[in-house]
Parts: structure tokens; C-alpha cells; sequence
């Protein structure tokens, strides 16, 4: 059976569409349909259009490879939650593309996220964390063999830091200071029933930073899904970050340079948690919400 999932994140927006379970097609965008939000409280204009474009791509897709739009499984999370004008976004977009979309809570997000981020890992026995540093949203859970111990949703995210803090242009070594005590301040709710044996993280900082580290040009999934990024590795990369113009973020990444001006949110997002938990090392994944929905 074929099925079709698409996760509107508040960065990027991803379809996967799987026949028996099998990839037949993967793919995400970065639009940045959450980037401004904290100013107006609403979706701008350009990142609709932007959006509703790249949904109609995705729609018609889903068809070709066998799977109706209206049988799309899509979901929206931390930046339509928050956005004042989801509902009639979320109209224009069936409209113009036949999808129908669910804004789902901050639960239901690490729950799926979970489902679909630990699947093909290789994980020691015991507690897996699983982390996922959206543009809105951070997701943690701590589950073990199939069951969640630990779920919360961060009101933090890739976006809304760089939104807030960062910006877009040469980063101030006090606007990263002030992002990273945000961040602990973020993290100090946590409070996990017992430390991981394994950590995991998903989502585009990973998956770019761990592709950029192997020395990819463009991005490959095989090559990402399942090997590791070290906390030595991350505060390599905030340094590098940190001290890069815009265009030199870009050419950082070139396996995805329109991700370059959130990577540095990311990295402080990762790091921070990977201290808290006392690991070393992400294993990254480079599956996530999309996969928990069809595997439902």
C-alpha cells in the first residue's frame, strides 16, 4: 500500500511518500514559513506564497506516485499553533492543493517524531533520547524499546532564536550569549526519570552539520542516517558559525546553504542538550515526524 505524509515544520516543509514500507520518494524544502512570526504573530505573505507553492509540488507528487491529495497525511506543528492567521492559510492551502492539514499539539509531535526518528537507528539496550530542534519547537522524549518514559514540548526553536537573537546577518558574540542563556533557560524544565544510554537527534541542523562533516556536496540520506555528531564537533562548528558573514555561512554548507542561517541555533540547541545528558555524541537520524505518520 502506498501512503503519502507531509510535516509543515515552522523552517522546512517534507514529504515522504513509502509503498510496503519501502522509500520510494523523500524529500524537504526549506521555506521558512515561521521566519517573522514573533513580530506580527502571523504568517507573511511571501512565506504563504512560498509555502502554497511548494505544497502543490508536493500534492502532485503524492498523485503521480500514487497517493490523492486528500489521502495525503499532513500535519503542521509549532509556528501554526502560534500563527493568528493558520486557519485561513490552512484553507487557501487546500484550495490551491486539495491537501487538508491538522495543526497537531506539541504531544503529538514528540510522539510521532519518536515513532519515526528511532526507526532503523542502531541504539545500545536501554533509554534513548531523541531530541528534534525544530524552527518552533524543541522535541525530547526518552522512550525504551517502543515505549515513551518522557515527552516535552520546548517553546524553542532554530527560527524563533535567530528571529529573537541572532538575526541574519554577521552575529554579535552578546546576541549569542543571550540566545544560549534563552536556551538553558529553556532546558531547565527538563527533568528526565533517568539519564539515556543513547542520545539521537533528527531534523536539518543534524543532518547538516553530519553531511557537511563527511564532506558531502549535495545531501545524501544513506550517508547521514545513523552516524554520529560529537559535542567536539558542534562547538567546532558554533565557533565557525559564529565568526562567518552570511554568504560565508552558505558556502559552510553547500549540501543545504538555505538552512545556513539557523544551523548556528541549532548547534547551541544540540550542544546544550548533549552537556545536560552527559553524552558525547548524537546518533543522527534522518527520519522524524514524517515517518511516524506513515507508519501509522
Amino acid at each position: 500500500m502506498v501512503r503519502a505524509a507531509i510535516d509543515i515544520g515552522s523552517n522546512s516543509i517534507l514529504l515522504v511518500v513509502v509503498d510496503d514500507g519501502r522509500v520510494v520518494h523523500d524529500e524537504a524544502r526549506v521555506v521558512g514559513l515561521g521566519r517573522g512570526l514573533g513580530e506580527v504573530g502571523v504568517f507573511r505573505p511571501e512565506r504563504m506564497e512560498g509555502a502554497i507553492s511548494v505544497l502543490r509540488d508536493y500534492a502532485n507528487r503524492a498523485k503521480e506516485l500514487g497517493v490523492a491529495p486528500a489521502a495525503v497525511r499532513a500535519v503542521a506543528t509549532s509556528a501554526s499553533r502560534r500563527a493568528l492567521n493558520a486557519t485561513t492559510f490552512f484553507a487557501a492551502v487546500a484550495r490551491a492543493t486539495g491537501l487538508r492539514v491538522d495543526v497537531i499539539s506539541g504531544d503529538e509531535e514528540a510522539r510521532l517524531t519518536w515513532l519515526g526518528g528511532v526507526s532503523g537507528i542502531e541504539v545500545a539496550p536501554g533509554p534513548v533520547l531523541l531530541l528534534d530542534p525544530g524552527g518552533g519547537s524543541t522535541e525530547v522524549i526518552l522512550g525504551e524499546a517502543g515505549h515513551i518514559h518522557y515527552r516535552e514540548s520546548l517553546e524553542l526553536g532554530t527560527v524563533r532564536l535567530t528571529d529573537a537573537f541572532l538575526g541574519y546577518g554577521q552575529v554579535e558574540p552578546a546576541s549569542l550569549a543571550r540566545a544560549r542563556r534563552e536556551i538553558d533557560d529553556a532546558f531547565a524544565s527538563i527533568h528526565l526519570p533517568v539519564p539515556p544510554r543513547t542520545a539521537v537527534a533528527v531534523a536539518g541542523t543534524a543532518t547538516t552539520l553530519s553531511a557537511t562533516g563527511a564532506g558531502l556536496q549535495t545531501y545524501a540520506a544513506d550517508a547521514v542516517h545513523n552516524s554520529a555528531l560529537s559535542s567536539a564537533q558542534l562547538r567546532t562548528w558554533i565557533d565557525r558559525l559564529l565568526v562567518a558573514s552570511p554568504d560565508e555561512r552558505r558556502a559552510l554548507v553547500p549540501v543545504s546553504p538555505e538552512r545556513a542561517d539557523t544551523l548556528l541555533a541549532g548547534a547551541c540547541i544540540l550542544l546544550r542538550a548533549l552537556e545536560l545528558t552527559r553524552r558525547q555524541a548524537w546518533r543522527v537520524s534522518d527520519r522524524g515526524l514524517r515517518f511516524g505518520l506513515v507508519a501509522e
